[in-house]
């Protein structure tokens, strides 16, 4: 069994550049790409990540909110995967939240851009593997 899972899964999150993220596509086939680490996560419950209103990952979530993100630690091969929902917040209040400097390059109107939206991911379950060794996980 993980030893505080919470900080030990959160530090491996932590420390990451990158984030591999799921949808389902309408054709019921899971689909997989890399984006920048979440802006911001609370505890290992929830995230938020920066995308595109019109980009093909919004429209799956919008379709279906399941939804899978994994981050991996290749140097000491160990890696944590969350399932859960996606959210496609476009409220100025959320965008705000995880607005940086910057931003402008992608988002040229500002944090009102109507391009500009948060994924807010939700776990509701996990699996973590490290020294050989594979555990299931619920998130409350």
């Amino acid at each position: 069994m993980i030893r505080n899972a919470t900080q030990t899964i959160g530090n491996l999150i932590d420390k990451q550049g990158i984030c591999m993220i799921s949808s389902v596509d309408s054709d019921g086939f899971p689909n997989t790409k890399a984006m920048l680490p979440p802006r911001k996560r609370e505890d290992i419950k929830t995230f938020y990540f920066t995308s595109n209103t019109p980009s093909l990952r919004a429209a799956h979530y919008r379709e279906n909110p399941k939804a899978c993100i994994y981050f991996f630690d290749k140097r000491f091969f160990r890696g944590v995967m969350l399932k859960g929902v996606m959210g496609i917040l476009t409220a100025t209040e959320s965008k705000e939240t995880i607005w940086r400097d910057g931003d402008t390059l992608y988002y040229s109107k500002g944090v009102t851009d109507p391009d500009y939206c948060v994924l807010k991911f939700t776990a509701q379950s996990g699996r973590y593997y490290g020294n050989f060794h594979s555990e299931n996980f619920d998130i409350q």
